[in-house]
């Protein structure tokens, strides 16, 4: 069986992500690379369907558990239609959010037992690691406050919290940074987009791609 090449993005609120790996796929796909991209939660019907329940701004009533279990079927369903298929096949993946989120949010940030936490995405991945993730890391204001400048982004429920809970993500990643520093990269995401993007696509083609194109 061909294995793809897995990657992860994270990052804490307004770090931009999501825009950077927009602009890494026609950089890679140039390379002559088979590019996926996804996102969690969601990525497939099912768990879009959940994505829209815990990300609803009405649902101020759900229980941190709840929530946190929402995210764990979200991707169990996604692994098992996306994430598998994209790496059995041989695929440069390219994710938005996984494992790591989980401890950051709903463990640092939702006060939630982290060792649960890690057990059940043990339990929904049967083990399964990025090859590598990168961290985007931002000052907490500085990143709320891109959310509140773009006018085309919608609000969610994780984006009316409070500052304090925002903190308590970002100290999450950087612990995890920490222990896991061979798996994780981290990437100032305070440059310019062109800067982060460079960098980004630095750190892929060094690790995978240098000697394979």
């Amino acid at each position: 069986m061909t294995k793809g090449i897995f990657i992860t993005l994270e990052g804490p609120d307004g770090a931009g992500k999501t825009t950077v790996l927009q602009r890494l796929v026609p950089r890679l796909e140039a390379l002559g690379k088979q590019v996926t991209t996804t996102r969690e939660p969601g990525g497939v019907a099912i768990a879009e369907d959940i994505r829209s329940v815990i990300l609803d701004p009405q649902n101020t009533a759900m229980d941190d558990k709840t929530e946190l279990l929402l995210y764990i079927a979200a991707r169990r369903q996604h692994l098992q239609e996306r994430i598998l298929p994209a790496l059995e096949s041989g695929q440069l993946l390219l994710v938005d959010r996984f494992i790591d989120s989980s401890v950051a949010y709903q463990g640092f940030g939702r006060g939630l037992d982290t060792e649960a936490i890690g057990w059940l995405n043990q339990y929904v991945t049967d083990g399964l690691k990025p090859d590598l993730t990168l961290y985007f890391d931002i000052d907490v204001k500085e990143g709320l406050a891109r959310i509140s400048r773009n006018s085309t982004r919608d609000i969610d429920r994780l984006d009316m919290e409070t500052l304090e809970m925002h903190e308590r993500v970002r100290t999450g990643y950087l612990a995890i940074l920490e222990k896991e520093s061979d798996r994780i990269v981290k990437i100032d995401a305070s440059q310019s987009l062109e800067e982060v993007v460079e960098a980004a696509f630095t750190v892929i083609y060094d690790r995978f791609l240098k000697n394979k194109t």
